[in-house]
């Protein structure tokens, strides 16, 4: 069996290989790294079987290589990161104080090209390249939560249209906030709404009720997603309130780039590709997930989540809250829909749970955080 390729994804790590003794590197992945600063130590070694991704190179070290593969950028706005985004990074030009600066932005200038590209543009070349930057971040990804206990990791879902004055609003900042501070790692798809109110508690993870309240207060000045002021006082918020160490994760995508990501999300995973980012936070979320008040997206994730669970396809099931007894039973009658399925054995091994009260969704929570792995015996 050969040996698995060894990742090197900063400047730091490429100093410390190419200062190693030793002529020949075999079986590297080098991703997104600068050889042009180290010239001479790169030039001192010959490459086999390597990968080189988005990297800038220094005359002639394709000559001392074999069998290798090399990637460029290919000269479109985005490239092939080699770590999450950070709100500052996927921000980068936006000034809160000036209306206008988010076309100017990375993200804004991204989101442009993907619409002038077409949402399903055929180019070879262009498809090549979202589908290689979509493949960077989900190795960057992988590599983000391995820091992670896998039942610490929770998602929550809902609806992208909830606005910061509404009480469900309210709710999801309180219970993220208490579930951060108690060590989980909050995950949503990254937007506005139910998404953000799960960042912004999050965020103020470690601060006072007063402190909440002022920043609820500063939020709610402009309700909506559509409203001119909804990203700016987001990031009034983060310079109002410099995060005090802990972390939380928004996994948005350009296809509903209308709806600007979060910048109270500390590490980002923005994808090209829908499809691979709704199965990305579903099978992420290993330690449960909180459904709160959505319409067609959150019923999707609902009845795909049960089919993970039923078929235990990590080996253990993950709770399911539905926060909103109202919503879930009259509004949107999902409850008693999953309930009857039980009872008739349609679904097996689900851990549900229909609450309003926050510190209840915490604790059913908590208690599978303690499962262990079950063999799969459903049919």
């Amino acid at each position: 069996m050969r040996d698995r390729y060894r990742q090197i994804k900063n400047d730091t790590e490429l100093a410390e290989l190419l200062n190693q003794p030793g002529q020949e590197l075999r079986r590297f992945a080098f991703q997104n790294v600068n050889f042009n600063d180290v010239p001479e130590l790169a030039l001192r070694h010959f490459y086999r079987e390597c990968l080189f991704l988005s990297c800038r190179l220094p005359m002639g070290l394709k000559r001392q290589s074999r069998d290798c593969l090399f990637l460029p950028n290919m000269g479109e706005t985005f490239g092939f990161p080699n770590h999450l985004y950070s709100p500052e990074e996927l921000y980068d030009g936006y000034d809160p104080n000036q209306p206008g600066s988010y076309e100017k932005c990375y993200d804004g200038r991204v989101y442009r090209h993907y619409l002038k590209k077409g949402k399903r543009d055929t180019d070879i070349k262009e498809t090549l390249a979202r589908t290689l930057h979509d493949h960077s971040i989900s190795d960057c990804l992988q590599d983000y939560l391995s820091r992670f206990n896998e039942h610490k990791l929770v998602g929550v879902m809902g609806g992208h249209g909830l606005s910061r004055l509404d009480q469900a609003y309210i709710q999801v900042v309180q219970c993220s906030k208490l579930m951060t501070e108690a060590g989980f790692l909050m995950i949503t798809g990254g937007g506005p709404g139910a998404m953000e109110a799960t960042h912004l508690g999050a965020w103020m993870a470690g601060r006072t009720k007063e402190e909440m309240q002022e920043a609820l207060s500063i939020m709610q000045t402009a309700p909506f997603y559509t409203d001119s002021g909804w990203l700016s006082t987001a990031w009034q918020i983060r310079n109002r309130f410099p995060n005090l160490g802990y972390e939380s994760l928004g996994i948005p995508t350009w296809l509903y780039g209308h709806e600007p990501s979060t910048p109270l999300a500390t590490h980002i995973a923005k994808y090209f590709d829908n499809s691979i980012r709704e199965d990305g936070i579903l099978t992420i979320a290993r330690g449960g997930i909180i459904y709160t008040p959505g319409s067609a997206g959150t019923l999707q994730e609902i009845f795909q989540e049960a089919v993970q669970n039923h078929y235990l396809a990590f080996g253990y099931s993950s709770p399911m809250i539905f926060m909103g007894k109202q919503f879930w039973t009259e509004d949107v009658p999902v409850w008693p829909l999953i309930m009857n399925l039980v009872e008739k054995g349609r679904y097996k091994n689900l851990i549900l749970c229909l609450t309003d009260d926050v510190n209840e969704a915490i604790r059913v929570l908590q208690e599978a955080d303690t499962q262990t792995p079950v063999s799969d015996d459903t049919e």
